[in-house]
């Protein structure tokens, strides 16, 4: 069974809508470990407007502040720890990372060493913004260091020819999808996405 972490170069990127279409299009069930504020309408609430027939497994860690992780959990009253995470499933699964790739998740660990711990392939989303090739390369080269294996690259959002073309070169990534910014979101739109996939 397939199973990736879904990776941002940082945050609002769109690692939501892109967890959606790979959950619909590989008929995945979809995790997030960490969620951070937003309880009621987080991340998991779009992923079953989104794709009604997905299985969504609970977070391990639920907190109540919209903020970077170990801050949401020190508010809580918690401390986040790594043993405490374990795959909800063998079956095909989405699993979407809170934050970019270093955000913490406690006082000395951050997603990278929860990605080392699920030790799954990343699937990275890079949307175009004033400095995002840096932040995308930067990214890449932070996973690769660290040996983690990288299924490919999603590009979000606005297009940028030249440089999704540079990444793509500089990288080797494979391209896993592109997804436009549309006007609306719903299930129709992202089923239309999940035909498109190359994982």
């Amino acid at each position: 069974m397939k199973q990736f972490i879904v990776a941002g170069i940082g945050t609002e990127i769109g690692k939501t809508v892109v967890s959606a279409i790979l959950t619909a299009g590989l008929k995945a069930d979809y995790w997030k470990p960490v969620q951070a504020g937003d309880l009621d309408q987080g991340d998991a609430y779009w992923i079953r407007r989104w794709v009604p027939s997905a299985t969504v497994h609970p977070s391990t860690y639920a907190l109540t502040q919209p903020m970077s992780p170990h801050s949401a959990a020190e508010i809580d009253g918690i401390t986040i720890d790594l043993a405490a995470f374990k795959k909800p499933t063998d079956q095909t699964l989405i699993i979407e990372l809170a934050g970019g790739i270093m955000v913490p998740l406690n006082d000395s660990q951050t997603n990278l060493d929860l990605i080392k711990h699920l030790n799954l392939p990343v699937i990275l989303v890079s949307k175009n913004y004033l400095g995002s090739l840096n932040h995308t390369l930067l990214s890449y080269e932070l996973l690769k260091q660290h040996g983690i294996p990288m299924a490919g690259i999603v590009f979000n959002g606005p297009e940028n020819p030249s440089g999704e073309k540079f990444i793509l070169n500089h990288t080797g990534l494979p391209l896993i999808l592109r997804v436009n910014t549309e006007e609306e979101l719903n299930e129709v739109v992202i089923a239309s996405y999940a035909d498109k996939i190359h994982v």
